[in-house]
């Protein structure tokens, strides 16, 4: 019958005691990361590229009398438009309807109920150009068939692998570099890398707007692609020790 109590008692004694080994496991761990001496740093890495392809937006707005007329007048300018397009070399693929609209169009008079004058339908459209010796002639072969909106050109990269990669290599070389001269100034020495962060970005030409006027007035619309550029944003978390 002792024996039965000493192991009810020992085993209370036990279980008390566990909470408070645990309470004090938690403590220790935390406190070890707060002796370690830590960098958090960040550095970037850039390439600059040429654009190798373009992406425009273009479209067509016609009106009439009633909705019907507005939509088939559109429907009939549009379809001259993509065969334009497709003559000019863009593939099926690569245009891509963004935007299809039918509106009322009224005047508004003082004191008046608004009046309706017609309607107004337009059809917009995205293209990608993948080979940029065909932009400026599918730009002239849109105009030629029909597109009265233009709303600009965007240039970008088919493959952004390698700038990614040549930009990548240059911003983990900064950091680096920077972890490397905070700890000579304060008298340590880079032990690890704990963590590493990235973040891409790409910044290219700022879209070209090409006013109506001035392309139905030129025999061929010039473009110009410029230079863009390919960034890598890093992040990193060393340890130090000396």
């Amino acid at each position: 019958m002792k024996t039965l109590l000493y192991a009810a008692a020992f085993a209370a004694l036990a279980v008390a005691a566990a909470p408070a080994a645990l309470g004090q496991t938690a403590p220790a761990a935390a406190d070890s990361l707060f002796r370690a001496t830590t960098l958090d740093l960040s550095a970037y890495g850039e390439a600059k590229v040429q654009p190798d392809m373009a992406t425009i937006q273009l479209g067509v707005t016609t009106e009439g009398a009633t909705a019907a007329a507005a939509m088939a007048a559109n429907n009939e300018q549009m379809t001259r438009v993509m065969t334009a397009l497709r003559g000019a070399g863009i593939a099926a693929k690569d245009i891509q309807t963004s935007n299809l609209n039918l509106s009322p169009k009224y005047v508004y008079g003082q004191n008046q109920a608004p009046r309706l004058t017609g309607y107004q339908a337009s059809n917009d459209v995205r293209i990608t150009v993948h080979d940029l010796s065909r932009l400026g002639p599918a730009v002239d072969a849109t105009v030629s068939a029909g597109a009265n909106q233009v709303n600009g050109i965007s240039f970008g990269l088919n493959d952004r692998t390698a700038a990614e990669s040549a930009a990548r290599a240059q911003a983990v070389r900064a950091l680096q570099a920077k972890a490397d001269e905070y700890a000579r100034a304060t008298g340590y020495r880079v032990l690890r890398l704990v963590s590493l962060g990235e973040g891409v970005s790409v910044q290219g030409p700022r879209p070209m707007a090409l006013p109506m006027a001035r392309m139905q007035a030129a025999a061929s619309v010039p473009v110009s692609a410029g230079e863009m550029e390919v960034r890598i944003d890093v992040t990193g978390l060393f340890e130090l020790t000396r």
